[in-house]
C-alpha cells in the first residue's frame, strides 16, 4: 500500500502537482470570464431568478426542474470536499490555501457556466426518453471524434468511483467510528445498501432526494459553525490575517504545524477549491443536463451560484471554525496511519528553527514539490520496545507532517514488548499499531475544531450528522455521474453492472487507508479535467454566440 501510495504521489506531481495544472485551471476561467464578459457576475442575479421558477416553461423538455438539477449538483460538489477536504487543504497548505480556493471559485463560476450550457446544449434523448448529456457530447462535437467522447467517460466512471464515491464513506466511516464508534464495516454496509436502494430509481429519485436533503443538511452545519464562530470572535480578524498576509511566501510555521511552502499553498488550494466545486471537471454538467430550461444558458446561469455556495460561502465557513478555533495547529490522540508515519534517524524539535526547516524540506520532498533537498535521513534496524515505548534515543517518529508525541506500539491489543524492525522509516510488521498524538487532517480535524469549545461533543455530533449528509448526497449524484458515462460508452445495459461496482467500491472504501482514497482522488479529478477545458475552448465561440443570441431574446 504504501508503495502505491508513492505511486499516486508521483502521478499527481506530474498532474494537479505541478505547476501548470493550477495555472490551465485558473487561466481558462480567466479567460472565459473576459471572453464573456464577467458572466459570474453579470447574470448572478439572473441565476437566482430562473431557479425560484420566473422563467420556468412546462412544456420544456428534461427530467428534472432547474431547481432539482442544481441541488443535485450541489449534493454531488457539497460533500468531503467542504468538510474534509478543506481541514486537508490546510493541514497541508495552511491558511493561504484557502485564498487560492477563493480564486479557483470564483474564476471556476465562469467555467462552470460555460461547461454546463454546453452540456445542456448537446444533450441527448435516449431511447427509453429519458435525457443524457454532459462534456462526452460536446467533446465528441469539438473534436469530430467519438473516441475522444468514449475516452472521457471511460475516466468519468473511474473518477466517479474514485472522486465522488470512495472518499464519502471513507470520511463518513471515520468520522462515525470516532464520534460513535461504529464499526467502519457496518458503517459501509447499511449505506451501501440504502445507496443501492436510491440510484436504482435514476435521476428522478435523485433529484428528488437531493432536493429535500441540500437544504436540511445545510441548515444543520450552518448552525453549529455559527456557535463555534461566534465563541471564538476574536480570533476572526486574525483568521483572515493569516489567509490573506502569507498568499504569495507560503504559511509560517506555528504550533505544531511546521509551515507549507508557497508551492503548496497554491497546489492545495486550487486543487481543494476544484475538488469542492468541480469547475472544469465536467462532472456536475451531466446533471444540469437533465434540467427544464428553454434555453441551455438559462440552466448555465443557474450553475454559476453551484460554486459560489459551494465554495466561498460553505468552505469559506469550514475554515473559519478550523482557523478559529486553533484546532489545525493542535496534537490530537489518533491511531497512525503507516502510509503517514515515519521514523526518522536523529532527535527533532519543533522549538528548533532548523529542525523545522530540515523537516520544512522533508515534507517537500515528500509530496515531490523537491528532491533529496532535506537533511533528515530515515531510520533503518532494530527498536527496543518496553511496554510500549521506544527505549532508544536519537529517534523521531513523524506522522501527519508533525512529530508524534507519546507515542506507544501496539499488537493483538496489547501494548508491545521487544524487537521491532524498521526499513527505510517504515515498521516491516504489519500488525503492529501505533497510537500518540499528532496533528490531524481531513473531516477528523473539522470534527475537532467543531467541538473544541461551548458544544463540546455535541460539536462532533454535528460534524458526524453534516458529514454523513454531505457525503452520502455526494455519492448518489455521482453515481449518476457515472452511469450516464458507462451509457454513452457501453449502452444502457451496462448501467445496473456498473452500479454494482459502483456500490462494491462503495462498501470497500469504509475501510481502506484514508490518505491513499484521497490520492487516489487527486489523480482521476485531474484526469478528466484537461480534456474538457480543452473541448471548452474549442467551442468558445458557440458559447459566446448562444449568450449574445440570449441576451438579445430577453
Amino acid at each position: 500500500m504504501v508503495a502505491f501510495n508513492d505511486f499516486l504521489l508521483l502521478l499527481d506531481g506530474y498532474l494537479s502537482g505541478s505547476w501548470w495544472f493550477p495555472a490551465f485551471l485558473i487561466g481558462s476561467g480567466i479567460f472565459f470570464t473576459i471572453y464573456l464578459g464577467f458572466p459570474q457576475f453579470k447574470f448572478f442575479s439572473h441565476g437566482w431568478r430562473i431557479v425560484t421558477g420566473k422563467y420556468s416553461k412546462d412544456n420544456a423538455e428534461g427530467d428534472t426542474s432547474p431547481f432539482e438539477a442544481l441541488t443535485t449538483a450541489m449534493s454531488g460538489a457539497v460533500g468531503t470536499g467542504n468538510i474534509g477536504g478543506v481541514a486537508l487543504a490546510i493541514w497541508i497548505g495552511g491558511p493561504a490555501a484557502i485564498f487560492w480556493m477563493w480564486i479557483t471559485a470564483i474564476f471556476g463560476m465562469t467555467t462552470k457556466f460555460v461547461e454546463v450550457t454546453m452540456a445542456h446544449k448537446y444533450r441527448t434523448k435516449l431511447s427509453d426518453g429519458s435525457i443524457s448529456g454532459g462534456p462526452m457530447y460536446y467533446i465528441e462535437k469539438s473534436f469530430k471524434m467519438r473516441w475522444a467522447g468514449v475516452i472521457w467517460a471511460a475516466l468519468m466512471m473511474i473518477c466517479a468511483i474514485g472522486s465522488g464515491n470512495m472518499p464519502q464513506i471513507n470520511n463518513i466511516a471515520l468520522v462515525l467510528d470516532s464520534t460513535f464508534s461504529v464499526p467502519k464495516l457496518a458503517t459501509g454496509l447499511i449505506l451501501g445498501f440504502m445507496l443501492w436502494l436510491i440510484i436504482s430509481g435514476g435521476i428522478k429519485r435523485i433529484a428528488k432526494i437531493a432536493s429535500k436533503l441540500v437544504p436540511f443538511m445545510a441548515v444543520i452545519y450552518f448552525g453549529g459553525a455559527l456557535v463555534v464562530v461566534l465563541e471564538n470572535y476574536q480570533n476572526i480578524i486574525p483568521s483572515f490575517h493569516s489567509i490573506f498576509t502569507q498568499v504569495f511566501s507560503g504559511s509560517a510555521a506555528v504550533g505544531g504545524f511546521l509551515g507549507a511552502s508557497f508551492a503548496m499553498s497554491l497546489k492545495l488550494g486550487v486543487a481543494r477549491g476544484l475538488y469542492s466545486n468541480e469547475a472544469g471537471q465536467g462532472s456536475s454538467p451531466i446533471a444540469h443536463a437533465s434540467a427544464k430550461t428553454e434555453h441551455s444558458v438559462e440552466q448555465g446561469m443557474v450553475s454559476i451560484l453551484e460554486p459560489f455556495i459551494d465554495t466561498i460561502v460553505v468552505c469559506s465557513v469550514t475554515a473559519l471554525v478550523i482557523l478559529s478555533s486553533g484546532a489545525w495547529i493542535q496534537k490530537y490522540e489518533n491511531t497512525f496511519e503507516k502510509s503517514s508515519m515515519a521514523i526518522f534517524a536523529g532527535e527533532y524539535s519543533e522549538f528548533n528553527s532548523q529542525d523545522v526547516e530540515e523537516l520544512g524540506k522533508y515534507i517537500l520532498d515528500a509530496r515531490k514539490f523537491t528532491s533529496n533537498t532535506t537533511a533528515v535521513k530515515n531510520f533503518s534496524g532494530n527498536l527496543p520496545i518496553v511496554d510500549g515505548v521506544i527505549q532508544q534515543g536519537d529517534i523521531t517518529v513523524f506522522h501527519n507532517n508533525s512529530i508524534a508525541e507519546d507515542v506507544t506500539f501496539h499488537k493483538n491489543g496489547d501494548l508491545f514488548d521487544g524487537s521491532l524492525a524498521v526499513e527505510d522509516g517504515s515498521l516491516t510488521d504489519s500488525s503492529v499499531t501505533v497510537k500518540g498524538k499528532s496533528l490531524i487532517h481531513s473531516a477528523e480535524l473539522t470534527s475537532k475544531a467543531f467541538g473544541s469549545g461551548v458544544l463540546g461533543n455535541y460539536g462532533e455530533y454535528i460534524v458526524a450528522i453534516g458529514l454523513l449528509l454531505f457525503a452520502f448526497s455526494t455519492a448518489i449524484a455521482w453515481s449518476y455521474y457515472g452511469d450516464r458515462s458507462t451509457a454513452y460508452v457501453f449502452g444502457e445495459n451496462a448501467v445496473p453492472w456498473y452500479r454494482m461496482i459502483y456500490v462494491i467500491c462503495f462498501i470497500a472504501a469504509a475501510v481502506i487507508d484514508t490518505t491513499v482514497v484521497w490520492n487516489i482522488a487527486y489523480v482521476v479529478v485531474a484526469l478528466v479535467t484537461i480534456p474538457n477545458l480543452f473541448a471548452l475552448f474549442i467551442l468558445r465561440k458557440e458559447m459566446k454566440d448562444q449568450v449574445t443570441n440570449y441576451v438579445i431574446e430577453k
